[in-house]
């Protein structure tokens, strides 16, 4: 009889392990009786019970059968795979000397300290008290339906959107609903997707098999004699402020893609990333509100608006699209959790959102027009120009130089500083597009004393090479 190290462990898990070891092993042959259970507890001193539990959990595994009146025998298990030998790892590329960063021009994360951290803590207790088992439930694919009324509401107050809330869908980031909106309206259409753009959404779509077309964005946005030229079929737009240019689509240039879009079978996925951020007037109507077709998907989300770690998102369908998306995606498990539903829920219901949002418009246009007073007092002042700084949480900086963008960037990373130019957000691939020298500036988490000190050390920094 075998006689097994039954120490280091629970005796329900190492009496198993052991059994099971020996039985992979081969030191238990297959068809082997083992022994019973009286002999194998008193041969080791345990309990016939953890004997008993060993065996039943062999059995439910398939090691060992278990044959009236004859005992406990060891399976007939089929050879394991002979393991080959693991392939030498190649030598690791030598780690690339980065400068440390010091000052981020690109990163856009919004500014934590704001977020009004006591009345979620009392909203989300609220919530807890009141909703109950409801929290428990099992939440619609498209989300709770007191979120999606609550955003009915504001959609229709704040932005002139007459929706229901059947047509809205909560996603877990517009990452999300990008890839649901794929599989609705089929991968084997071709999309357009504004060149300069969010390089992400160009990588989803890749990932995805998704045939799809850079279209430029001019000084009026995008095209739609380009989108006929290109055979479009979906565009994938940022009409009311485009990252990274800060374009707003005037209204003729709206109205000849909705025209576009109503020749055929096409449709408009308007992104409203950022573009409750806007400084002078009101916000730009969604082109949502223009579509007298009803074929404009829109999408937003609270990321930026109240925090990137509020992975919440949401998009609102045509009325034509509803029983597709219920057929198609209907089965989907809604990805965001219901206490984030509901307490976010009563954050816009008791209208706290819009409260929210005025007060971080009246700090993010202090902190614009505080970083835009730093440049303009810098020693950079005359080779810079400020562009498109009325809405969102960035701008273009676009420097009056003869230098490459390469040799531009050198410059501000040898001072820690990291940037980003406007021909870093291409998504076709032109190796030969000429230098853009205008810099896409996120400033929605910088301090303007920050970049007083980074310029000061780029001044510095060029005075001694005499780069200026």
């Amino acid at each position: 009889m075998h006689t097994y190290d039954l120490s280091g462990g629970k005796l329900c898990d190492t009496l198993p392990a052991a059994l099971r070891a020996d039985i992979l092993s081969g030191a238990l042959a297959p068809g082997e009786r083992l022994p019973s259970k009286r002999r194998l507890a008193e041969h080791h001193g345990i309990s016939i019970n953890t004997v008993q539990n060993a065996y039943e959990q062999l059995i439910a595994e398939g090691y060992i059968v278990a044959k009236e009146r004859r005992g406990y025998f060891v399976s007939d298990l089929p050879p394991a795979p002979l393991r080959a030998a693991p392939p030498t790892p190649p030598p690791a590329p030598p780690t690339p000397i980065t400068p440390s960063i010091e000052l981020d021009l690109v990163a856009n994360a919004t500014d934590g300290s704001r977020f009004p951290f006591s009345l979620w803590a009392t909203l989300m207790r609220r919530t807890l008290a009141d909703e109950g088992e409801r929290l428990l439930a099992p939440v619609p694919a498209a989300g709770a339906i007191a979120l999606r009324e609550a955003i009915a509401d504001y959609l229709r107050e704040g932005r002139g959107m007459s929706v229901t809330a059947d047509q809205i869908v909560i996603g877990a980031g517009t990452e999300y609903l990008y890839h649901l909106l794929l599989q609705l309206l089929g991968r084997q259409r071709r999309y357009g997707l504004e060149d300069p753009g969010y390089s992400k959404i160009a990588r989803i779509y890749h990932l995805n098999g998704v045939d799809f077309a850079p279209v430029t964005v001019g000084e009026e946005g995008v095209s739609s004699h380009e989108l006929t030229d290109l055979g479009v079929e979906v565009l994938h737009i940022s009409p009311n402020h485009h990252f990274p240019t800060g374009i707003v689509t005037p209204a003729p240039r709206r109205r000849a893609l909705l025209q576009w879009m109503s020749e055929g079978d096409r449709y408009i996925i308007e992104d409203d990333y950022d573009s409750e951020f806007r400084f002078t007037g009101r916000p730009i109507p969604p082109l949502f509100q223009m579509d007298e077709v009803g074929r404009v998907i829109y999408i937003n989300t609270f990321s930026k608006t109240i925090a990137p770690s509020m992975r919440i998102s949401y998009m609102v369908l045509p009325l034509d699209l509803l029983p597709l998306y219920r057929q198609r995606l209907g089965f989907y498990a809604c990805p965001v959790p219901a206490f984030e539903q509901y307490t976010l829920a009563r954050f816009l219901r008791e209208g706290h959102f819009d409260r929210h949002l005025h007060r971080m418009r009246t700090f993010y246009r202090a902190r614009r027009n505080g970083v835009i007073g730093v440049l303009e007092d810098s020693p950079f002042a005359r080779w810079i120009t400020v562009k498109e700084a009325d809405a969102g949480l960035h701008f273009l900086v676009q420097i009056h130089t003869t230098r490459t963008d390469r040799e531009l960037r050198d410059l501000f990373e040898k001072v820690g500083i990291r940037v980003a130019f406007l021909g870093d957000y291409r998504i076709g691939q032109d190796q030969n597009a000429p230098d853009t020298h205008t810099l896409v500036l996120n400033y929605s988490g910088l301090d303007p004393a920050q970049l007083q000190a980074g310029i000061q050390r780029l001044w510095e920094s060029c005075k001694k090479q005499n780069k200026i």
